[in-house]
């Protein structure tokens, strides 16, 4: 049995000159090694270039047999898992393990103040926000708020919604006669949009264009009241995408899908 050090640093060194590393593994080491030292004196381990070049503090290596330590260890344990990766952490605790236990083969302490660290959990990710709850909150024209609303409680494909006629709409009863092409049924607040959306038509596509269609198009395609167009995905899915960016943390904008998000509505 040798003469044990009297400092924390020495005994780091008189291990890591024992242990079969190789030069890489023998650099990592001493730097989670000297890590915990900060712990081991009630202070927070220095993080990013903060830790590079600093110098840590003297510790006896005594003090890893006061009954405090494991404790002081856990919260700098607590701390570390803040900032640092996982994989870092595991690494790290790992280190302290082999080289308490060494030191404690030794008889240079007597417990081991690692025995019982345990890597902290992960934090829970964050919640990702509802899209289609942010999306149908926007102040829009009646016939974007219309169609996202229909999109988001019917479920349906944009094509299929963009495809309704008037005459396929059972309004009272919130869902699509058997004439339409798809059985699709709405809630609360497309049943309060869809009536301002239609006033004043009774045929026709549901969702129309701004303007006046082209005389080339179809019949079908075209409202007899006021002339306008059957509303393209392109020009629907531009619209989202536009009115949406500023809710989007990476500016983009959102596709018409974010509006299959679940987790409630708020109601016109």
């Amino acid at each position: 049995m040798s003469t044990a050090p009297v400092e924390y640093g020495a005994a780091v060194d008189r291990y890591l000159a024992e242990a079969a590393l190789g030069p890489a593994s023998r650099r990592v080491y001493r730097v989670s090694l000297l890590g915990w030292a900060w712990p081991l004196v009630g202070r927070r381990t220095p993080t990013g270039r903060d830790r590079r070049g600093a110098r840590p503090p003297a510790v006896p290596l005594a003090s890893l047999d006061d009954p405090e330590t494991p404790e002081c260890l856990r919260r700098g344990l607590t701390d570390r898992a803040e900032t640092a990766q996982p994989s870092t952490l595991i690494r790290e605790l790992a280190c302290l393990r082999a080289a308490t236990a060494w030191w404690l083969a030794q008889g240079w302490i007597t417990t081991d103040p690692a025995l019982g660290l345990a890597q902290p959990p992960a934090p829970t990710p964050p919640r990702p926000p509802n899209r289609a709850r942010a999306a149908l909150a926007l102040r829009a024209p009646l016939r974007e708020l219309t169609l996202w609303y229909f999109l988001h409680e019917s479920r349906a494909p944009v094509e299929h919604a963009l495809a309704l006629d008037i005459d396929h709409l059972d309004l009272p009863a919130r869902h699509t006669r058997p004439s339409a092409t798809t059985r699709l049924s709405w809630g609360e607040g497309t049943a309060r949009l869809l009536p301002l959306l239609l006033a004043g038509r009774t045929a026709g596509p549901v969702f129309v264009t701004a303007r006046r269609a082209p005389a080339t198009t179809p019949p079908a395609d075209r409202c007899p009241v006021t002339g306008r167009g059957r509303l393209s995905y392109r020009r629907a899915a531009e619209l989202f995408t536009a009115a949406t960016r500023p809710l989007d943390p990476a500016g983009h904008g959102w596709t018409l899908l974010a509006l299959r998000d679940r987790d409630g509505t708020a109601t016109p």
